[in-house]
C-alpha cells in the first residue's frame, strides 16, 4: 500500500492507493517548505492528515509539492518520516505533472494553479526549467497573478465603478482589508488567487476582464513555454486556472503555434496510474 501526496500552495491531495486502486482520500492545506518550517509541517500532518489516515500498513509515500527543491525536500520528508515508518520520496509538483500527464513520453508541462510552473521533461526527468519566480515577479497565468492584477485594476479605478462595486461586494471587503491581506498576513499567494474566481464569473460580459486572462496567458507562453522550443511536443497542463479557462488557454497556444495536450484539473489519478501501472 502507498501513500501518494498532491500538494499546491493551497490544498494537498493525499490517496491512500492499493493493487492499482485508490482506497482512501484525504485533504489537508497546502504544504510548502518554502513557508513553512518542520515543525508547522508536523502539526499540520499531526491534526489534519493521521485523523484521516491510518500509517500503519503504509509501505511507501510518494509527497510531491510546491516549493519542494532540493534544498527544502528534507525538511518535508523528516516531517513526513515523524509519523510514517516507511521509505520517503519527496519531489516537486512539477514532476507530479510530469509524471501525471506526460507519463513516460516528452512533452513541455506547465502548472497553472494558484502558482505557476513549467518545464521542459524528457519521458524520465526534468532536462530545462524556467524558474517561476513567484507571485511578485513571475508566476504569469497563476490564480495568484490573475488576483494581483484584478484588484491592482480595482483598487487604481481601472474597471469601470458598477463592476468594481460587484467585487467589493462579493468578496465583502475594503480596499483597507485588501491591503492588511496582501502586505501584512502570511500566503498572500492563497488570498490573490481565491479572489480571481471573480474574473471567471464575470468574464462573459465583462472584455476587460477576458483581457486579464489572455495578456496573463500570453505572458507565460512568451516568457516560458517558449523558451524551450520543441513546438513539435505537446504542452501539458495542470492545474485550477489552466481548466477553468481551457478556451482561452487554447486560443493563446494557437497564437504561439503549440499543440496543447492534455488539461487536467488534479494530476493525482495520472499519478496513481504512473506508479502502480509499468
Amino acid at each position: 500500500m502507498i501513500l501518494l501526496a498532491d500538494s499546491g500552495s493551497t490544498k494537498t491531495h493525499w490517496s491512500l492507493v492499493q493493487n492499482g486502486l485508490p482506497e482512501q482520500e484525504a485533504y489537508t492545506s497546502g504544504i510548502n517548505p518554502f513557508y513553512q518550517s518542520r515543525e508547522e509541517i508536523e502539526q499540520e500532518i499531526e491534526s489534519m492528515l493521521l485523523p484521516q489516515i491510518d500509517p500503519k500498513g503504509v509501505e511507501h509515500v510518494y509527497f510531491y509539492g510546491a516549493g519542494c527543491i532540493p534544498e527544502k525536500t528534507d525538511i518535508v520528508k523528516q516531517a513526513i518520516k515523524r509519523f510514517f515508518a516507511c521509505p520517503v520520496e519527496v519531489n516537486n509538483d512539477l514532476l507530479a505533472a510530469c509524471h501525471a500527464l506526460a507519463k513516460r513520453l516528452p512533452g513541455i508541462v506547465c502548472i497553472l494553479g494558484t502558482g505557476s510552473n513549467s518545464c521542459l521533461y524528457d519521458g524520465e526527468k526534468i532536462v530545462q526549467h524556467v524558474s517561476p519566480l513567484g507571485f511578485i515577479l513571475g508566476d504569469e497565468g497563476s490564480g495568484a497573478t490573475l488576483g494581483k492584477l484584478l484588484v491592482a485594476d480595482v483598487l487604481k479605478n481601472q474597471l469601470p465603478k458598477y463592476l468594481r462595486d460587484r467585487f467589493f461586494a462579493r468578496f465583502n471587503l475594503t480596499p483597507s482589508q485588501i491591503m492588511d491581506q496582501v502586505y501584512r498576513n502570511p500566503f498572500p499567494n492563497r488570498f490573490l488567487a481565491s479572489l480571481s474566481v471573480f474574473i471567471k464569473e464575470n468574464m462573459r460580459e465583462e472584455h476587460l476582464l477576458q483581457s486579464i486572462v489572455e495578456k496573463s496567458f500570453a505572458a507565460f507562453f512568451h516568457r516560458n513555454v517558449s523558451q524551450y522550443g520543441h513546438s513539435d511536443y505537446p504542452v501539458h497542463f495542470s492545474g485550477s486556472v489552466a481548466y477553468h479557462y481551457e478556451n482561452i488557454l487554447k486560443e493563446v497556444a494557437d497564437d504561439f503555434n503549440m499543440q496543447i495536450g492534455k488539461i487536467e484539473m488534479y494530476p493525482m489519478n495520472g499519478l496513481i496510474e504512473y506508479h502502480t501501472i509499468k
